[in-house]
């Protein structure tokens, strides 16, 4: 009995796909209510999110070349460096994003030091505009439009990239890249240690 609910459970967690694997250099197709099954899929996300303590995942990160990506801000309302209002909204935000398109971002570019998933052990500053506005439906396929700031406007333009076919890596200068290649070099191969699922590129 113990061992069918660890199943059960387990089963949820999915792969997280790795760098170099092509799928994540793919832009997603836009979906709709009957993508097969689509509930299943975003349950099974936010599982596979939670475990490996993502802020957001996307789709092709566990290998589905679709417009789709979650976000969960809310390990970030533990920072105490943040203002107490904005840490109270990072805690409550969560979001699914369906066929999402930035329709405008603007303010000053800022600097922040990202991580992926997909690409482990591996955190630089990235500079990217303050605040975004976004249009998308979520999982009942109601449409929205929100403008965001700060850590959550971040996070989406984050995931955003992905169902483009953009890394983060993407985003670092000539030299950085080159300085970083044999650790990139090392996660395609698999020489990498993790503590979440992962799926590698195929030799």
């Amino acid at each position: 009995m113990h061992l069918e609910i660890y199943y059960l459970i387990e089963k949820m967690i999915l792969p997280i796909i790795a760098y170099g694997t092509p799928v994540l250099r793919k832009a997603g197709s836009v979906i709709d209510k009957e993508y097969p099954n689509l509930e299943e899929l975003i349950s099974n996300m936010k599982e596979t999110m939670v475990n490996a303590r993502g802020v957001g995942l996307a789709a092709p990160q566990i290998g589905k070349a679709i417009r789709l990506f979650i976000v969960d801000t809310s390990p970030f309302s533990d920072n105490e460096e943040l203002e107490k209002e904005e840490r109270k909204f990072l805690k409550e935000f969560k979001r699914v994003f369906i066929n999402p398109k930035i329709v405008n971002e603007e303010g000053e570019e800022w600097a922040f030091n990202e991580g992926c998933l997909s690409i482990p052990n591996i955190n630089e500053d990235v500079f990217r505009n303050e605040t975004l506005t976004i249009a998308y439906v979520d999982e009942n396929f109601k449409k929205h439009s929100e403008t965001l700031s700060g850590l959550a406007a971040r996070v989406i333009q984050h995931e955003y990239d992905h169902i483009e076919g953009v890394l983060f890596t993407d985003k670092l200068s000539s030299l950085k890249k080159r300085l970083l290649k044999k650790k990139l070099d090392n996660i395609s191969k698999g020489k990498i240690d993790v503590d979440y699922r992962m799926k590698f590129p195929k030799k």
